[in-house]
């Protein structure tokens, strides 16, 4: 095996197509079905078979399919690494987080860092936390900023947690009220089922399951329906502060937050790029204002 042949096994996974994989890679067809070819005589195994006019990955393809997407990504990992002991005058830094803290507390984090530091590159990519965790553990992203309640199960000991902030937790309905126990028969509105899992666990706190009437992961959508008397929801503070309509009101729940960690992975120190974005991140936090509800 090399890290060609591996590399056209991932993107095959990827696209379920030799032609797709082809094409991300900048390889030609018959280059990256050569490649494929070598890889299953090397190993003496099949690897894809035909189906219809596409392929998909036999069990063994996609056992080695996933080892490969990790041992790629540690590669890419200590590329990134060697390149940082320099010093930050280069490096690059891939993160992962969801799409309430990349609209608040990341750009506010990047802008700083891109003036002390120019020359380190980071790139995002939006996944709930527990996608992001396992990226970090695959290799596939540098730094997971991710969300914690208190009866979350812990991290395995690779994976260090910087805490960041914490973030609280809203009642989002069309009048003023402060009380989630008013709203036992209430029509609710639900977003993703890890989301959905969140406002569960916040409503039976209190005692009760809610009525899930509408589903949206979108914090513009969820307000909108919510003004328009379709339901009430939940919705974390860093959701409100990027994006908050006037014609809803909002309630902090006492004793319902999250803690809002910087995740990497293995053994410290981290690499100077990858420190210098966590440092950004916890100067951001530390700063960052209440969403003006």
């Amino acid at each position: 095996m090399n890290l060609v042949h591996l590399k056209v096994l991932v993107a095959v996974a990827r696209h379920g197509s030799v032609t797709a994989a082809a094409r991300e890679l900048h390889y030609s067809q018959p280059s990256a079905s050569h490649h494929l070819s070598r890889l299953e005589a090397d190993l003496g195994v099949n690897l894809v078979q035909r189906v219809g006019r596409g392929i998909r990955l036999t069990p063994e393809g996609r056992l080695l399919a996933d080892r490969a997407a990790e041992i790629l990504g540690r590669v890419d990992a200590a590329t990134n690494e060697l390149a940082a002991q320099v010093g930050l005058q280069a490096g690059q830094v891939r993160l992962a987080a969801n799409a309430s803290v990349l609209s608040t507390l990341v750009p506010q984090a990047l802008g700083a860092l891109s003036l002390a530091h120019p020359g380190i590159q980071v790139s995002l990519v939006d996944r709930h936390p527990v996608e992001s965790l396992e990226m970090l553990r695959h290799g596939e992203v540098d730094v997971a900023v991710v969300f914690r309640h208190t009866d979350s199960p812990e991290e395995d000991q690779a994976v260090r947690l910087l805490h960041l902030c914490d973030d609280p937790t809203y009642l989002v309905s069309q009048q003023p009220d402060d009380d989630l126990d008013n709203h036992r028969h209430s029509d609710w509105i639900g977003g993703c089922d890890r989301c959905q899992e969140e406002l569960f666990a916040v409503c039976r706190r209190q005692g009760f399951i809610p009525q899930i009437a509408s589903l949206s992961d979108d914090m513009v959508v969820v307000q909108s329906m919510v003004a328009a008397g379709l339901g009430v929801t939940t919705l974390p503070g860093l959701a409100l502060r990027a994006h908050r309509r006037a014609d809803v009101h909002t309630t902090e729940l006492v004793d319902h937050h999250r803690r809002i960690y910087a995740a990497t992975y293995g053994e410290p120190p981290d690499p100077p790029a990858v420190a210098a974005v966590t440092a950004a991140l916890r100067q951001a936090a530390s700063t960052l204002a209440e969403p003006a509800i």
